[in-house]
C-alpha cells in the first residue's frame, strides 16, 4: 500500500469530476430530490441489483412508500410484494426492519453519522457513506463492488476484496482519493465508471479518464482485478413442491418463516421428509387422481443450487387443517397474490391457468 501524493490525489479526483461533468449519470430517479430516504432505498436495491432493473422496482416503491413513515406503518407482505422479483428478500426485510427503528429512535429521521447509519440494520459502511455523500454532500468515501474494481486495477491491489486485509488497502486508497468538495459527484462518478467503462470484462479503457494512471491498464493486467473469489463447488438440494388445486381452481399457497431463505414471502407447500399421502392427511385433503410432475427446473441460489420438482395434483376438502401451527395458508384464485412471491414460485405460477 502505497501513500498518494497531495498532487497524485488532487490530479485523480479533478479526472474523475471532469469525466463526471460531462458523461456521468445525473437524471436517474433517485437523484432526483435526493433526501436520505430516497437515496437509502436506491442504495439497499442497488446492493445486489444492477440499475436497469432496479429502476421501475424503484419508481413503484417510492410511489407506495413515500416517506420513511409510510415504508414502517405498511405491513411487511406489502414491502415484500413490492420486492418480488428482486432477490435477495432480507434487504426487504432489513428495510422494513430499519424504518421501524428509525421512526421509534430517531424521530423518523435518519441518522446523519456513519456510526449511527451503521448501527441501522441492513446498511454497512459503504452504503452509510453512500447517503450521507449523495444526499448532504458529506466527505465520506465508499466502496461498492464498482468502485472496488476501478481501484483494485488502478493501484493493482492483489487478492480478492473477500479478504479483511484486500478490503483494508481498498478502503485506504477510497478514503485517499475521494475529495472533500463535490464529495457526492465524485462518489456517483466512481460507480458510474465501475457500471459503464471499468467492467469485469471488456473494460473500455480508451474512454477512462483514469487511463493514464492506471497501472493495470499500462501493464494490459485489467482482468487480473480484482482478484477473483476462491471457487467453491455449490452443494445441491432438492425439494419436491406440491401445486395443489381444488374444485374452485384455486392453489395452495403458504407463507414461509420471517427468517431465512424467502424469509415472509409465499411459496408452494414442500413436502420435505414426509410422504404425500401422510401430508394430505395431516392438511385434511383428500387426492382426486393421480400426482404427476408438472415442472422440474434448477435455481441457483449465492451458495448452493435448488433443484425444484413441482407436483401438481387437485384435492378437495372444505378446510385446511394446518400441517404446521406456525404457518399460513391461503388459496389464491389467480388474481391479488396475499403478499411477495419468490422468483422461482412465480415462474411456476405463471404455467397455470387460473
Amino acid at each position: 500500500m502505497s501513500t498518494l501524493t497531495k498532487k497524485q490525489r488532487e490530479s485523480f479526483a479533478l479526472k474523475v469530476l471532469e469525466w463526471f461533468d460531462e458523461h456521468g449519470r445525473k437524471h436517474l430517479p433517485w437523484q432526483q430530490n435526493p433526501t436520505p430516504y430516497r437515496v437509502w432505498v436506491s442504495e439497499i436495491m442497488l446492493q445486489q441489483t444492477q440499475v436497469a432493473t432496479a429502476i421501475p422496482y424503484y419508481e413503484r416503491f417510492m410511489q407506495r412508500f413515500v416517506d420513511l413513515e409510510s415504508l414502517c406503518n405498511a405491513p411487511l407482505d406489502e414491502v415484500l410484494v413490492h420486492w418480488s422479483g428482486l432477490g435477495y428478500y432480507a434487504r426487504a426485510r432489513n428495510l422494513h426492519k430499519c424504518a421501524v427503528t428509525v421512526v421509534e429512535k430517531h424521530q423518523g429521521e435518519l441518522p446523519v453519522t456513519l456510526d449511527e447509519l451503521q448501527s441501522l440494520p441492513g446498511i454497512g459502511r459503504s452504503t452509510a457513506a453512500a447517503i450521507l455523500s449523495l444526499s448532504g454532500g458529506q466527505h465520506e468515501a465508499i466502496l461498492d463492488g464498482n468502485v472496488k474494481r476501478v481501484l483494485a486495477r488502478c493501484f493493482t491491489v492483489e487478492g480478492w476484496p473477500g479478504k479483511s486485509a484486500v478490503l483494508d488497502e481498498l478502503w485506504r486508497y477510497s478514503e485517499q482519493v475521494t475529495p472533500a468538495e463535490r464529495t457526492g459527484p465524485f462518489n456517483q462518478a466512481m460507480m458510474d465508471l465501475g457500471a459503464t467503462l471499468c467492467t469485469r470484462s471488456k473494460p473500455q479503457c480508451s474512454q477512462c479518464p483514469l487511463m493514464r494512471v492506471c497501472k493495470a491498464n499500462k501493464s494490459n493486467t485489467q482482468i487480473d482485478y480484482p482478484g477473483k473469489k476462491p471457487k467453491k463447488v455449490l452443494p445441491v438440494k432438492a425439494a419436491r413442491m406440491l401445486v395443489l388445486r381444488n374444485a374452485e381452481n384455486k392453489l395452495l399457497l403458504v407463507q414461509r418463516p420471517p427468517t431465512g431463505i424467502w424469509g415472509g414471502l409465499w411459496s408452494l407447500p414442500e413436502l420435505g421428509d414426509i410422504e404425500l399421502e401422510q401430508w394430505l392427511q395431516d392438511a385434511g385433503l383428500t387426492a382426486v387422481g393421480d400426482a404427476h410432475s408438472f415442472a422440474r427446473f434448477r435455481h441457483t441460489f449465492s451458495h448452493y443450487h435448488l433443484d425444484i420438482d413441482a407436483v401438481t395434483l387437485t384435492v378437495k376438502g372444505k378446510t385446511l387443517q394446518r400441517v404446521d401451527d406456525l404457518a399460513k395458508y391461503v388459496w389464491y384464485d389467480g388474481k391479488k397474490l396475499p403478499g411477495g412471491v419468490p422468483a422461482p414460485i412465480t415462474k411456476i405460477i405463471d404455467l397455470l391457468e387460473f
